[in-house]
């Protein structure tokens, strides 16, 4: 990363599952000298200020955006494209931490907003997207040309991820082919995936996920882009129905894997990239590191995933690793 700022201000919106994990790795990262809590629940923000102790503090929504450098989102996902716009408004950097399709373009559409105020809007800094924009340039940097990348992910990160994932499996799915946008029923097209030891092998269906956008922009060359989720048999038969049993709160493990096929010297590879951790801990510490980025000028202005505005993804992946969030190269070569 670039040498370290002092004095970085910082905001989380949100204590849940990946709310409480980002507000903890920023107060504890170099540089941050303050993290300021905002909930609904005041009693909560309380409680978790008194847990890190000093620098912390609790504010007000939305008038915390203008005493801080940056802002970070992990508060449902609909409400996330209009709180990031107040942000920019009132000069913070924001990093949104939100999944679905709508929530992802609702914050892409302030990418004019945000390169006029020369200030930078993360879309998706979570496990998935997130982490995977981060794995899909490891496995494409050594490519001549991106063709295809396929995307499969398992695992949740706490109670509002849990219904994403179960609502993104009723459909339809949006898949990149041939330079434009198709369809297929959500829940189709089961493919046996391989993640990282210890999830192994799983069943995977295609789903409704803002991944295939976010790759598209990153890799232009790609003529096919894919996302799948990991499910069973029960979960593809209640997709319509309620959650039959609560979420668990943080999540249990989960994985991504991104596969990346393309040419290097005219010769066809595919290299595939994986990662094994809680999802809610993956995705808090990557949008804490990404709000500290943001503040370095590590990222280029304007709004869009971490595979488009990082200037260096391999120094966001190394301190990844240093806080835990480790990846895994298990396939590369030609075909």
């Amino acid at each position: 990363m670039a040498t370290k700022a002092a004095a970085i201000r910082t905001a989380v919106i949100g204590t849940g599952a990946v709310g409480l994990r980002a507000a903890r790795q920023l107060h504890e990262t170099d540089g941050v000298s303050s993290v300021v809590v905002v909930s609904r629940r005041a009693t909560r923000a309380s409680a978790v200020v008194t847990d890190l102790g000093d620098g912390a503090s609790v504010g007000d929504w939305p008038g915390v955006a203008s005493t801080v450098d940056v802002v970070v989102l992990a508060v449902p996902e609909l409400m996330q494209a209009d709180m990031a716009r107040i942000a920019l408004g009132e000069g913070a950097h924001v990093v949104t931490t939100a999944a679905s399709i709508d929530a992802v373009d609702g914050v892409l559409g302030l990418d004019q907003r945000a390169k006029a105020l020369d200030s930078v809007a993360v879309v998706g800094a979570s496990m998935s997207p997130g982490l995977t924009c981060l794995l899909a340039w490891r496995a494409a940097r050594d490519l001549d040309v991106v063709d295809e990348i396929h995307i499969a992910k398992s695992g949740t990160g706490g109670p509002a991820c849990a219904r994403a994932t179960h609502a993104a499996l009723r459909g339809p799915a949006a898949l990149w082919r041939d330079g434009r946008w198709q369809s297929e029923p959500a829940g189709s097209g089961r493919e046996l995936c391989w993640f990282p030891e210890p999830i192994g092998g799983l069943d995977c269906y295609a789903s409704s996920s803002a991944e295939v956008s976010l790759m598209t922009a990153a890799f232009p060359t790609a003529r096919r882009v894919t996302a799948r989720v990991a499910a069973t048999r029960r979960d593809k038969a209640t997709t319509w129905l309620p959650m039959l049993r609560p979420p668990h709160p943080e999540g249990l493990l989960g994985g991504v894997r991104v596969e990346v096929r393309g040419w290097r010297d005219n010769v066809a590879c595919t290299n595939v990239m994986g990662a094994v951790d809680r999802p809610a801990v993956a995705a808090g510490t990557l949008a804490a590191l990404s709000a500290v980025a943001a503040v370095r000028g590590d990222l280029m202005s304007g709004a869009g995933g971490l595979a488009t505005l990082a200037n260096k993804p391999a120094d966001l992946l190394v301190e990844l690793a240093q806080r835990g969030v480790k990846v895994a190269e298990y396939a590369s070569g030609t075909e």
